[in-house]
C-alpha cells in the first residue's frame, strides 16, 4: 500500500504537479468537448445539486460550482499573492508595477489588431475574443516550471495575467452587454465597501475577505 500512496503523495506536494494536474484536465475536457461524447460531457457538467437547507434554494450545477466558487477561491489566491507582489514584493516600485500593465495593453491590442486584419470584413465583432489570457492555464504553466522559475519573472506573469482578464471583462461589459444591472453594481460597490472597512479595522484574517471574494 506504501508503495502506492508515497508517489502520489510526493507528486501533490511538488509545485509543479498543480500546473501537470491543469493541463492534463484542459487536454482530457477539449478531447471529452470534441468527440463522441460531448453529450454525456456537457450533461454532466449540467447536473444540479443543492447547498444547505431547501429555503435558501442555492442550487448548484457542476459547471456553476466551477466557476462561480471555485474560480472566485482561485482568483481570491492570486488576489493575495498579486497584492503582497505590490505592497513588498517585486512588483513594490512604481516601475515594476507599470511593466506589467503596459505589457497587457499590448498584450490585449496586438490580438484584437492581428483578428481585424485576418478577419475584420467577415465578423468585426469577434475582435474581443483573443483579448483574454486564459489566467488559470497561466498560472498552471509557471506552476509546471515550478521552483526554477525567477521569481521576479513569476510576478510579472502573474500580474499580467491578471491585468489582461480584468481588461477583457471591462471589455465584455462595455461593448457586449446589452445593459448595466444596477443592482449588482451596487452590490459590488458595498463589497469593496465592506473590505476598505475590515482593512481600516486591521483585519487579516483570509476567513474574513474570503465571503467578499
Amino acid at each position: 500500500m506504501k508503495r502506492v500512496i508515497a508517489p502520489l503523495r510526493d507528486f501533490l506536494h511538488r509545485e509543479s504537479s498543480s500546473g501537470t494536474l491543469i493541463l492534463i484536465a484542459s487536454a482530457l475536457g477539449l478531447l471529452a468537448a470534441n468527440s463522441g461524447i460531448a453529450d454525456n460531457y456537457f450533461a454532466f457538467l449540467d447536473l444540479k445539486f443543492q447547498i444547505g437547507p431547501s429555503s435558501l434554494e442555492l442550487e448548484f450545477t457542476i459547471l456553476k460550482s466551477i466557476n462561480y466558487l471555485l474560480m472566485t477561491l482561485f482568483f481570491f489566491v492570486v488576489g493575495l499573492e498579486i497584492k503582497r507582489e505590490l505592497t513588498s514584493g517585486h512588483l513594490a516600485s512604481f516601475k515594476a508595477a507599470a511593466a506589467p500593465l503596459f505589457a497587457a495593453i499590448g498584450g490585449m491590442s496586438l490580438p484584437a489588431i492581428i483578428y481585424l486584419a485576418i478577419a475584420g470584413g467577415v465578423e468585426p465583432n469577434g475582435w474581443a475574443v483573443p483579448v483574454a489570457t486564459d489566467i488559470a492555464l497561466a498560472v498552471g504553466l509557471l506552476a509546471l516550471v515550478g521552483s526554477s522559475a525567477i521569481a521576479s519573472l513569476r510576478s510579472f506573469l502573474l500580474a499580467l495575467a491578471v491585468i489582461d482578464d480584468i481588461g477583457a471583462i471591462l471589455i465584455i461589459a462595455l461593448v457586449y452587454s446589452t445593459g448595466v444591472n444596477l443592482s449588482w453594481g451596487l452590490a459590488g460597490l458595498l463589497t469593496i465597501f465592506a473590505i476598505l472597512g475590515f482593512r481600516k479595522l486591521g483585519s487579516q484574517s483570509a476567513l474574513v475577505y474570503l465571503p467578499l471574494a
